[in-house]
């Protein structure tokens, strides 16, 4: 049985009903297939499976912010993250790509500057624009802490399959390609 087996068994009661059991003994009785809304049981699993990612994502990325820098801010963290993968970026291009104002991008790059974690630098390509990078510090900083959390995911997935942290990676990426369109 799989890592997946072990921590979501579903059986079938004497009632008729299915029962759901996570890893922790915690069981959820299903009657039927699909609800009165017409939503299916598969579906409604995966929405609060989903909003317990997130919730734990949300928790997880405030203290990540917090290991950068004791007065960064939660949210600013992906955007470090953004920097570190992909390089100097116009402060327009990053306010579109999280989906904010240029103003809260603004005020998110100042505090950023101000912590010593970015710069600003004349975009090469067009004198008038300004792209922004992360210091030696930035980079110092936010690596530590990305290695740290990978470091987290291998022990606490180490009795996963390899193949089932691969799948999982692949599933989630095909997830999010499809919450972009």
């Amino acid at each position: 049985m799989t890592a997946f087996g072990r921590n979501f068994q579903d059986r079938e009661t004497d009632q008729g009903c299915d029962v759901h059991e996570d890893g922790n003994g915690a069981e959820a009785r299903v009657a039927e297939q699909v609800t009165p809304s017409g939503a299916d049981q598969e579906f409604l699993a995966l929405e609060r499976e989903l909003t317990v990612l997130l919730r734990r994502a949300r928790a997880n990325q405030g203290e990540m912010a917090r290991e950068v820098h004791p007065d960064l801010e939660s949210s600013a963290y992906g955007l470090l993250i953004r920097l570190n993968e992909h390089g100097g970026r116009r402060a327009t291009e990053l306010a579109g790509y999280f989906g904010v104002g240029k103003a809260t991008m603004s005020r998110q790059l100042r505090a950023l500057e101000e912590l010593g974690l970015i710069t600003r630098e004349p975009d090469p390509a067009d004198g008038r624009a300004w792209l922004v990078t992360l210091t030696e510090e930035g980079h110092r900083r936010v690596g530590t802490v990305r290695e740290a959390r990978r470091a987290r995911y291998v022990s606490q997935l180490a009795h996963w399959d390899r193949r089932e942290v691969a799948e999982l990676a692949r599933l989630l990426h095909q997830l999010n390609g499809v919450m972009e369109k």
